[in-house]
């Protein structure tokens, strides 16, 4: 499956800038004076050369567009839904396939001009030919006009959209607007989401990067989504949902107990249970936020039924948290990080590939030899040793570093690393000799030439 980087697609240039480039390429690219002496073969040749080259220029530049966009059938299935969500698929694939086309007719195009103009017979009737040529093609481009500019438009688009890794840990955090997701992912990760007391504050897809057990994971803000059925949901719900549905993530979804976010608990639960399909064999926790305000236990019994679905689930865990103070969030995080790594194992213990790498692997268990307890043995003599330090009070004192040596001294410090040299301390300081090709050169100098330059 392809992996795109969509912040890499070239620009797209509307249909006058893309006829212009051509054109004056052409222009500069092909001669232009013709003298009156040239043969009839000569001025064809000559015009077919610009026909032609005006057609590869024109094909060249469409098929690096075609090529730069991503095919939805190569790409993660995750990536092919959002762009369905936020392009409509169908208008896409147009787009491109009508580019593809344009290309195919500028090619017939130089392909009929340039037969035409192995039997002109004039200077006149080649010009006039080539004209048509540059004009019909010129003309094919200027009907891709809207294409162009929707294409430009996309690519802008794409190239904000955040680099989410569909194959790596991934965590994803969902729920009603307003409950708190954005503070969440602020609190364990170093993006910068907006956080606002307003509902849709989160109009698109956020990813931050955390770490834990020296791995490198990735959390998905999704923007709220609001309880009604799936075909009445605007774009930017249905990025949340595209999401839930296609990566292999643990999901987090997050009721405000409080409901200070403008929906009761009853409500933030009929979610929960609408969307539930969409976290089929996915790890899933359920995130209790803003106990800052009010707690579970100090829940009426009333409005605490309408969890009771939720606390009698055993497979979904139900966590409680603050984002205000803190409270209960790297819990949060720990717990969903050990459930989506438990997940991965499984699945991969699941394929024929570990097969062959249990194979390789052998595990060495040492049986118990007997019932015999064998405690660890310390010599009296070590034990009184430690006795009697303990009894003198004494400090086993280490060896002092050049650094605290230097903060001691200050500016009066002196780098010395001869006094280290393994050698009597009336040899440490010598001169030490130079060797050149096995030979001291202090043997072959004359002490008399120092005396006579002094």
């Amino acid at each position: 499956m392809a992996q795109y980087n969509f912040k890499k697609i070239a620009v797209v240039p509307s249909s006058k800038d893309f006829i212009d480039i051509i054109l004056s390429k052409t222009q500069r690219k092909t001669p232009t004076v013709i003298h009156k002496n040239y043969k009839i073969s000569r001025i064809r040749a000559f015009y077919m050369r610009k026909v032609k080259f005006t057609q590869q220029n024109f094909h060249d530049r469409l098929s690096q567009i075609i090529q730069d966009f991503p095919k939805l059938d190569d790409i993660h299935p995750f990536y092919a839904d959002l762009m369905n969500v936020l392009y409509d698929k169908d208008h896409y694939k147009l787009a491109l396939g009508q580019l593809n086309t344009a290309r195919h007719l500028i090619d017939n195009v130089s392909k009929d001009y340039v037969r035409l103009l192995k039997f002109a017979d004039s200077l006149y009737r080649c010009k006039q030919l080539k004209r048509a040529a540059l004009g019909r093609m010129a003309t094919i481009m200027k009907r891709q006009a809207q294409n162009l500019q929707y294409l430009e438009q996309v690519r802008q688009h794409l190239s904000r959209l955040p680099s989410i890794d569909p194959y790596t840990r991934t965590i994803i955090i969902c729920g009603f607007p307003n409950v708190g997701k954005s503070s969440f992912i602020n609190k364990i990760t170093r993006a910068d989401v907006e956080v606002q007391p307003y509902a849709f504050t989160t109009k698109s897809l956020y990813v931050g990067h955390t770490d834990y057990r020296y791995l490198r994971w990735q959390v998905l803000d999704t923007p709220g989504i609001l309880d009604h059925p799936l075909e009445e949901r605007n774009t930017i719900e249905m990025q949340a949902v595209t999401a839930l549905a296609h990566l292999r993530a643990c999901v987090l979804y997050v009721i405000d107990i409080s409901e200070q976010c403008g929906h009761t608990l009853e409500e933030q639960v009929n979610l929960f249970e609408s969307i539930k399909p969409l976290f089929t064999n996915k790890p899933l926790l359920v995130v209790l936020n803003k106990v800052d305000i009010l707690k579970l236990d100090d829940l009426p019994p009333e409005r605490r039924a309408a969890l009771a679905s939720l606390e009698g689930n055993e497979n979904i865990p139900m966590l409680q948290m603050s984002t205000v103070t803190e409270e209960g969030v790297m819990e949060v995080k720990q717990e969903a990080c050990e459930r989506l790594l438990a997940y991965r194992v499984d699945l991969k213990m699941r394929t024929k590939k570990v097969d062959g790498v249990l194979n390789r692997l052998h595990v060495a268990v040492p049986s118990q030899r007997d019932k015999k307890e064998r405690p660890p043995f310390i010599p009296e003599a070590v034990l009184k040793r430690k006795q009697e330090a303990a009894e003198a009070g004494a400090v086993t004192r280490k060896r002092k570093l050049e650094r605290d040596i230097e903060v001691e001294e200050g500016d009066d410090y002196m780098l010395d690393l001869k006094k280290n040299y393994d050698l009597p301390d009336e040899y440490k300081y010598d001169n030490i000799p130079e060797m050149w090709e096995g030979h001291n050169i202090a043997d072959y100098i004359d002490p008399e030439i120092f005396k006579a330059s002094i």
